[in-house]
């Protein structure tokens, strides 16, 4: 499109161009990844978790620290970096060494760490299991070091939360309310088991599946014989 002038020009300004797309994405930084180049900050956040098993006479104390990459932009994201395992039980201390070890050289590594979870929670004791308070079965200490670490993954945000919502857990209080009712049992605070005679749940693996109205139902995770 051409304009024709028929004055004579005094004055002009030169208006500078926008930025190319391509120099505006060149001056945006690529985001910081997570892999072994990246070095350890001097201050790390973190969670510690506290395993009390019936095998050991003392607990573990489960430590995770998460580094912060990106902070302050769209990127931003916190990754598990380093993990550490302490007791007053020195007799699997070299295991525990080891454990911890290989676990950090994986975090630290970058990528997909969530597959420690399943690896860690599928490890069997040979001498058979335990059951924490409340009921839920253990197969080892190993899989409950698995079940904590799921636990902080999930707190942040790494791995989907599968806990029940709200109106899941007010029916299954409610059953368990009425389950109690009709059999003549004490109620029981939260924490403190499932009502006598519970059997074991193959969902949850907790003992706490009893009859009601005629079907065998999971008063931990609702699963019932009768879909």
């Amino acid at each position: 499109m051409h304009t024709r002038i028929d004055q004579k020009i005094t004055a002009f300004e030169v208006l500078e161009r926008p930025p190319e797309p391509a120099r505006r994405a060149a001056a945006t930084a690529a985001p910081v990844q997570l892999d072994e180049t990246l070095q350890r900050p001097d201050l790390l956040h973190g969670a510690t978790y506290k395993i009390k098993s019936p095998l050991f006479e003392h607990a573990l104390y489960v430590t995770i620290n998460d580094i912060l990459l990106n902070p302050g932009t769209p990127h931003e994201q916190r990754r598990p970096f380093e993990i550490f395992i302490n007791s007053k039980n020195m007799e699997h201390f070299q295991w525990i060494v080891a454990l911890t070890r290989i676990m950090s050289a994986v975090l630290r590594k970058g990528g997909d760490c969530t597959f420690l979870v399943e690896e860690l929670k599928a490890v069997f004791d040979p001498r058979g299991g335990y059951r924490k308070r409340g009921g839920q079965y253990m197969p080892s200490i190993v899989a409950e070091i698995g079940a904590v670490l799921e636990r902080h993954l999930i707190g942040i945000g790494l791995l989907p939360d599968a806990t029940q919502d709200p109106a899941q857990q007010r029916l299954l209080a409610e059953q368990r309310a009425a389950y109690e009712a009709t059999q003549g049992l004490r109620q029981a605070e939260p924490g403190e088991g499932f009502p006598p005679g519970a059997r074991l749940c193959g969902k949850c693996n907790s003992r706490a599946v009893v009859q009601l109205d005629g079907c065998a139902s999971c008063l931990n995770c609702g699963h019932s014989s009768c879909g």
